[in-house]
């Protein structure tokens, strides 16, 4: 288009803006189902927090997997980070710690791939 300018943002940027987000919203999602656990099987009260949470955790649950492992592929993660990433996962808001620790670490910065053979530093 004639006199139209488009932004665009490199797939790596996305990547990580994603992975950020499916982080928080994993581990809110944790709390959700919890929380729906509780009144069924406690409380005995009623199933619908987890007919509703359950969903929506699963999604987000597979969204964070597939935003982890394509991160490992495109920013080159130690294999060790990207064990973590998905052992995050499994447990109630670990994603959100792990966010946490991989953006202090520079894993979630974009940068340029590292040639292969060159040694990475753990960041430590």
């Amino acid at each position: 288009m004639i006199g139209s300018s488009y932004m665009t943002i490199p797939v790596r940027t996305l990547v990580i803006r994603a992975f950020r987000v499916l982080a928080v919203a994993e581990g809110f999602s944790w709390a959700a189902l919890l929380a729906g656990m509780y009144f069924k099987w406690v409380a005995k009260t009623t199933e619908l927090g987890v007919e509703i949470a359950g969903p929506i955790h699963g999604a987000l649950f597979v969204g964070y997997g597939i935003a982890a492992l394509a991160l490992w592929r495109l920013q080159r993660w130690p294999f060790i980070v990207a064990l973590f990433a998905g052992l995050s996962a499994v447990f109630p808001f670990a994603t959100v710690a792990f966010e946490r620790w991989a953006g202090n670490r520079g894993y979630l910065t974009p940068r340029t791939a590292v040639p292969a053979g060159t040694k990475e530093t753990a960041g430590v």
